[in-house]
């Protein structure tokens, strides 16, 4: 097999398998006991939505291993084995903007519906829903792809006149080409400007989708990614100062969780009877007392479940994580993690160089009509070093203060009763 590194699709084949498996055991093990045993159409979106992010990631490695499987050839082309990294890129891109404007909301329409609907009028709705969107980009990709689909090279006209074969070539700094000691049209270097044109070509459609959603996942990744690496250590520093220095047991939680729910009862039957009086007119001087009173009792009701809660981190919900309503967040994951690799395929353009990846997130993004200045002055990196900035600056002014209870207008809300313990919240 000559230069063909056999190792790096054994690899590859392992790791896919164990990504799958490693999402599966995630969704397993996560998942709500009440949502055991169903639902399989929405946790099979999870499981795949998740494990083609991670595949995603690791193209780029990939890529860049691809490009050494043919090291001693004279161009990466030469290798009839190699990976066909290109085609592989423009696939998993084309999945994962399926899966997001598409396959996911489909899951959430459906699993989200009525539940008293049958499977078929459910079915129907979310169809609805999801041909309508297909519709809406199918039109908006059309009209985008013959308007300004192309891609602008910005290439020199070289050209050189022709001379007998000599026995001597007598070539300097002064004279770089034939034709007598004027000629430098043949020199990239030293050809004048007007030898400067432009090369117009029509990308291709699958390109042109990967680029509109790499815009799109690198206007996510601008967001989330500058806000979050500057909230992710600063909460972390908080969260660790302000740590339960000390921790009860399960069966004390359970005491204390209990007194708070009948204290909760018992402010329930007050705001009821409030709002009984309110009903019947009766708004006195009184009455307003009693509702500051009542409102004085939800705040500091809310500051104990607060307190019991970081003193028994664990709480009520150790067990239970709701694994399916993640498919809006797999959503922004996914069209994220496209930003992510364009940005990291420039970051470490060195790395990532002679790449199928460099091609098409450096040379046809910088050169397509429409957003070829977004990455040629790498507007995607400027945003996320400003938000990153300015979310570290309003951190520290105000992000270690502590969050006051919220505030809850009695007698326009409802309230229920969770397990173990009283959290109030308004309908």
């Amino acid at each position: 097999m000559g230069d063909f590194n056999l190792a790096l699709v054994i690899v590859a084949i392992i790791v896919c398998v164990l990504v799958f498996l490693c999402n599966v055991y995630l969704l397993v093990n996560y998942q709500h006991p009440d949502d055991a045993n169903q639902a399989y159409f929405p946790k099979f979106v999870v499981v795949f939505g998740l494990s083609i992010s991670i595949i995603s990631i690791l193209m780029l490695p990939a890529d860049v291993a691809n490009r050494q499987a043919c090291k001693h050839a004279i161009y990466n082309g030469a290798c009839n084995l190699t990976l066909p990294m290109k085609d592989l890129w423009l696939a998993v891109y084309i999945i994962d903007a399926v899966l997001v404007f598409f396959v996911i909301p489909f899951a959430m329409f459906y699993y989200e519906g009525d539940q008293d609907k049958s499977v078929g009028k459910r079915i129907k709705s979310a169809l609805l829903w999801v041909v309508t969107t297909a519709i809406v980009c199918a039109l908006l990709l059309g009209i985008l792809y013959g308007l300004v689909g192309k891609v602008d090279f910005t290439v020199r006209h070289l050209s050189s006149a022709t001379t007998n074969f000599p026995s001597t070539w007598e070539f300097s700094s002064s004279q770089p080409c034939i034709g007598g000691s004027g000629a430098r049209a043949c020199s990239a270097y030293t050809a004048n400007a007007s030898s400067e044109k432009t090369w117009t070509m029509r990308t291709t459609f699958p390109e042109y989708v990967v680029a509109l959603a790499t815009v799109v996942g690198s206007v996510l990744f601008s967001i989330f990614g500058g806000v979050g690496i500057a909230c992710l250590p600063l909460g972390l520093i908080s969260s660790f100062i302000r740590r339960p220095k000390s921790v009860i047991t399960r069966s004390q939680y359970i005491k204390e969780a209990t007194e708070l729910g009948k204290k909760a009862r018992e402010l329930k039957k007050a705001v009821d009877a409030l709002h009984q009086e309110e009903r019947s007119g009766s708004k006195g001087r009184k009455w307003r007392k009693n509702v500051k009173a009542v409102e004085k009792e939800l705040l500091q009701l809310e500051e104990d479940v607060k307190l019991l809660e970081e003193m028994y981190p664990q709480g009520e919900k150790a067990e239970t994580s709701w694994a399916l309503t993640v498919l809006g967040y797999l959503a922004k994951l996914v069209l994220g993690i496209l930003g992510i690799i364009q940005f990291c395929s420039t970051a470490f353009g060195y790395y990532a160089q002679a790449t199928a990846a460099q091609e098409i997130f450096g040379h046809t993004l910088q050169s397509l009509r429409g957003i070829k200045y977004l990455y040629k002055y790498n507007v995607f990196q400027i945003a996320f070093i400003v938000l990153a900035g300015l979310t570290f600056v309003y951190y520290v002014a105000f992000g270690w203060r502590r969050k006051k209870p919220s505030v809850f207008f009695i007698c326009s809300g409802a309230y229920r009763l969770l397990p173990g313990f009283v959290l109030m919240w308004k309908v």
